[in-house]
């Protein structure tokens, strides 16, 4: 089908595009004009804005901590009763299809679910698969397993510690690395309650930088489009700031992306000894050009915290609200699932909140800050509206301020700031900028060749509302929504890199399986044919 949309505010940073004019698809991509223009579809978009469908980078919505986090709180669940139409949308535990569903609502087309672990990698990809609409994607974790940091004690070269990720990713089928707490989560299990980026593993004699600089290097050279992300280490305390300006120090150059930095934007100033350090880390990050960064922004309402640090989760167990929690240790990372109710009222929550406003309004590049709210541990996905308001608008910027202690302001910054989101780095933030970290050529934008992603909004006064409710959205060049809601299901694919490792490495993998666990390596790795209804889909690594 040949599908014209007509008359609409064409905005697409990765094409240098911002202009009234049509937009043409045929099958799954936008082609170019075509000479006869005439189309068996057409839509008038005037007054409209067209941009690519969105793209999040790290949002949790599937694996082991997900499902725990379902369990734990079934009144959250979409499943567990039918939900009064004036109740906002779940926070917790929205099921695989109404997660689909919402996100393409808001016109995002493709999301990354960034804390898997390798030995739970099937699991993830079969509950992905069964989230309709969106493409998927996820991130593998190392940096706290017995094999890798056994390698790293024994002094195994960096070719050793290459073929180990590149056996991890094709094994698990994953678009990327992910470390988490870096030696703090195997130190947990030696009763470490407190570890920094210099501590040293127990056992293992590294320390934190060590196995950082040691994966960056790895997937650097690997070629994988997304630097290793990284959660550093001490989340939430006052003073972690210096925390992440060291790992930011670290990169030397070299990619390397920080995950939900708002979590790591603490001072310990002021009366409380809790204050705002966003000033400081949004000028490291703008310093260093070879490090990006998501905030992971922090919005008001009942939540629940997912984590595999789960040395951070145990310390916070006392916070949890409601009065219930679950910590999961086992080989690696494990997990920690906390309700928490972030409140207007608190001091400390207004201050998380406004550290991340004030990240994304100090740090210049809308190509290195990524829109996220570190689902659902800041903010359920379903508050980005709102958020995207928040950050185009210092008018509703105030209205929100004002429902804040007056101690957190005192010890913020963010009443000053009177920068504006344009639409266009909105754009690129959700779209351009993504597409590039993760290497997907064909996303993030409009240009002829790229896949039929496209969200159209309807601006208004009302912000929210415009990112609420896409007025079309098409995936694959299929309309899946209609005036905000969608019309029906289609399923999407599953991304993923392909290195090669080395078979020396993969007879040494199989080697320690069988002695630590007497398994097959095999049984743990994720098929090819493991999708039926969503096959991978590989994205390249150049070198």
């Amino acid at each position: 089908m040949l599908t014209r949309i007509a008359g609409g505010r064409i905005l697409d940073p990765a094409q240098s595009r911002d202009e009234v004019g049509d937009l043409w698809l045929q099958g799954d991509r936008v082609i170019a004009a075509p000479d006869h223009g005439r189309a068996d579809e057409t839509f008038d978009a005037g007054g409209c804005v067209v941009m690519a469908g969105a793209i999040d980078i790290h949002s949790h919505i599937a694996g082991a901590n997900v499902n725990t986090a379902r369990l734990l709180l079934p009144q959250q669940h979409r499943a567990h009763a039918s939900r009064p139409a004036a109740t906002p949308l779940a926070n917790a535990g929205w099921s695989t299809f109404e997660t689909g569903r919402l996100y393409a609502q808001m016109g995002f087309t493709t999301v990354v679910e960034p804390a898997i672990s390798p030995h739970h990698a099937l699991h993830a990809h079969l509950e992905l698969a069964d989230t309709p609409v969106i493409d998927k994607a996820i991130l593998a974790i190392l940096g706290n397993d017995d094999f890798g940091l056994g390698l790293m004690r024994d002094g195994a070269g960096p070719d050793a510690i290459r073929d180990h990720v590149a056996w991890t990713l094709q094994s698990s089928k994953a678009l990327g690395l992910k470390v988490i707490n870096a030696g703090g989560v195997a130190a947990f299990k030696d009763n470490v309650r407190s570890f920094g980026f210099d501590d040293v593993v127990p056992r293992y004699g590294v320390s934190s930088r060590q196995i950082v600089k040691t994966l960056q290097r790895a997937v650097h050279d690997l070629g994988v489009p997304h630097p290793l992300h990284v959660h550093c280490n001490n989340l939430g305390l006052p003073g972690n700031f210096q925390t992440a300006l060291d790992t930011i120090a670290a990169a030397e150059g070299l990619p390397l992306h920080l995950a939900h930095l708002q979590f790591y934007g603490y001072g310990a100033e002021g009366k409380l000894g809790f204050s705002s350090a966003a000033p400081k880390l949004a000028e490291a990050v703008n310093a260093a050009k070879s490090v990006t960064i998501d905030v992971g922004q922090a919005m008001f309402g009942q939540t629940v915290t997912i984590s595999s640090d789960v040395l951070r989760q145990f310390s916070a167990r006392a916070q949890a609200r409601p009065s219930k929690y679950v910590i999961i240790d086992g080989d690696a990372n494990g997990g920690g699932v906390m309700p928490y109710n972030y409140r207007d009222g608190s001091f400390a929550n207004a201050v998380q909140f406004v550290v991340g406003l004030e990240l994304f309004l100090l740090i210049d590049d809308p190509y290195r800050v990524y829109f996220t709210t570190d689902h659902p541990n800041g903010a359920p996905f379903t508050a980005y509206p709102d958020l995207f308001a928040l950050l185009m608008s210092r008018d509703v910027r105030a209205q929100w301020l004002s429902r804040l202690p007056a101690e957190a302001l005192a010890v913020t910054t963010l009443a000053s700031l009177t920068r504006e989101y344009s639409w266009g780095e909105i754009a690129t933030m959700t779209r351009a900028a993504p597409a590039r970290l993760l290497g997907l050529k064909d996303r993030g934008h409009l240009g002829p060749g790229a896949r039929a992603d496209v969200a159209i909004y309807r601006p208004g006064a009302d912000l929210a509302q415009t990112f609420r409710a896409a007025v079309r959205v098409w995936k694959d060049g299929e309309c899946v929504v209609r005036d905000g809601a969608l019309t029906h299901y289609r399923f999407g694919r599953a991304l993923r890199v392909s290195p090669q490792p080395d078979a020396a490495m993969t007879r040494r993998v199989a080697e320690y399986y069988d002695a630590r666990y007497g398994l097959d390596a095999e049984l743990l790795s994720v098929p090819e044919a493991a999708l039926p209804r969503e096959p991978f889909e590989t994205v390249a690594c150049p070198r």
